[in-house]
């Protein structure tokens, strides 16, 4: 486990109680190995942002994390509200995790993580501003032209996206659709 530099954000650690505080380290963990195993994520800063542990990288979106007391079986990852991430982690993995509106991923302190699913929410949204511009993230909404228009990279990133979000067979059902009705 990598070690807290931040005195502050090692204290709001500290604070939580034993048994969650071991499940926040754990997604603390996550993201910190999420941000090196993902290309063009650089460094990631640890902070605090609203008292609540932050990671932050240059072309993402911050993710925060906390336990309430309100709640005390449950934690939750948190990203920003004013971005579509969290619609579109709903898309992808509304079966997998509980959502609080579209601020958050929360997790009961019995549930088992889908960690494959958690670290693709986690890179979507610590390269989110890098990818904002290529598609609305969350609807998807780019056309095959749009698409075609960007650049190699970014348009496998689009692709990739869109692929994941169901869009893609969408779209080839009503290639095949509009072809069908065309030749009758």
């Amino acid at each position: 486990m990598d070690t807290i530099k931040n005195p502050e954000v090692a204290e709001v650690f500290r604070r939580y109680p034993q048994r969650m505080r071991q499940k926040l380290l754990f997604l603390r963990q996550l993201v910190l190995d999420t941000a090196s195993e993902t290309e063009g994520v650089g460094a990631v800063e640890e902070t605090l942002k609203w008292g609540e542990p932050s990671y932050i990288s240059k072309g993402g979106s911050t993710i925060r994390m906390d336990w309430k007391d309100k709640n005390p079986h449950q934690y939750a990852m948190y990203f920003h509200c004013k971005t579509k991430l969290v619609d579109t982690f709903k898309e992808l993995y509304r079966d997998k995790f509980e959502f609080e509106g579209n601020r958050a991923i929360v997790f009961n302190e019995d549930d088992e993580i889908p960690i494959e699913e958690l670290k693709h929410c986690i890179a979507l949204s610590l390269t989110y501003r890098s990818r904002k511009h290529i598609t609305n993230v969350g609807h998807m909404n780019k056309t095959h032209n749009e698409a075609n228009a960007l650049g190699r990279k970014k348009r496998r990133s689009f692709v990739a996206l869109f692929f994941a979000s169901g869009e893609l067979r969408r779209y080839i059902a009503s290639k095949e659709h509009n072809v069908d009705t065309h030749r009758n």
